[in-house]
């Protein structure tokens, strides 16, 4: 057998993006229905639980079926990741346009952001060194763009400010997410009212001083070693006041 073309590998995934898909045959299969039930499958069971082969079962096909719409694993990633990310603005460039001037349409888009990754865990495991370069990812774009065009920044930095905030999300809502689906069967306040009267006891090292006052302090707020949404909010002020610090200087 030829061996493919990585050329000619990338070049075909991103026309199956954009919409050049095999039209169904007599087992009535498509790319759409193919990628949704990836999608069900990866918010159910996170993303290592999606092959091909699980797939079909949880369409009632055979698996080599599949093969005919859908290349391969790395080609369902992509376009079930595409098609989640139509969900924050449906398609609607202008969306966070309107939440306000830039800053709140900043805020309008991490928080968008970050209710996606609550539908949808498993965007968090996908890793891939260059963007999704689909039509929902290409919109989306835009729409978190737009708010910061004319502002005083320049193009890279636009882009750069708009990383900061999405990297930003992921990370906040990683920890999240994490501590949601911790296994102890533990809630935080129950898990802080345990460790917190045993660290008094053996937390003794004088040189722990100013670590100690802000663990306490932390825990004491939040009744957990940490708050994830405390993060994703304060941190986000914090990247808005030093992209409006960089925009006066300019």
């Amino acid at each position: 057998m030829p061996r493919r073309s990585p050329v000619a590998d990338l070049a075909r995934s991103i026309y199956l993006l954009w919409g050049h898909h095999p039209r169904p045959g007599r087992s009535g299969l498509t790319v759409s229905a193919i990628v949704q039930a990836g999608i069900e499958l990866a918010d159910a069971h996170g993303l290592a639980a999606v092959s091909m082969r699980k797939v079909a079962d949880h369409l009632g096909a055979g698996a080599m079926s599949l093969y005919g719409y859908v290349p391969g694993k790395d080609d369902l990633t992509a376009l079930m990741v595409d098609a989640v990310l139509a969900e924050p603005y449906e398609g609607d460039v202008e969306a966070a346009t309107r939440a306000g001037d830039w800053r709140e349409a900043m805020r309008f888009v991490a928080r968008r952001n970050w209710e996606l990754y609550l539908r949808h865990p498993w965007l968090l495991e996908v890793r891939s060194a260059r963007p999704n370069l689909g039509p929902n990812a290409s919109r989306k774009y835009e729409a978190e763009i737009r708010p910061l065009d004319g502002i005083g920044l320049s193009d890279i930095e636009m882009d750069t400010v708009l990383s900061l905030v999405l990297g930003h999300v992921a990370d906040s809502a990683r920890a999240h997410l994490a501590q949601q689906q911790d296994e102890s069967g533990m809630s935080d306040a129950e898990w802080w009212a345990i460790v917190a009267p045993v660290l008094e006891q053996v937390m003794v090292d004088p040189d722990l001083v100013v670590s100690g006052r802000v663990g306490t302090a932390v825990g004491t707020a939040f009744n957990a070693a940490s708050s994830p949404e405390h993060v994703f909010a304060f941190g986000l002020e914090v990247i808005l006041d030093g992209v409006q610090a960089r925009i006066d200087r300019a």
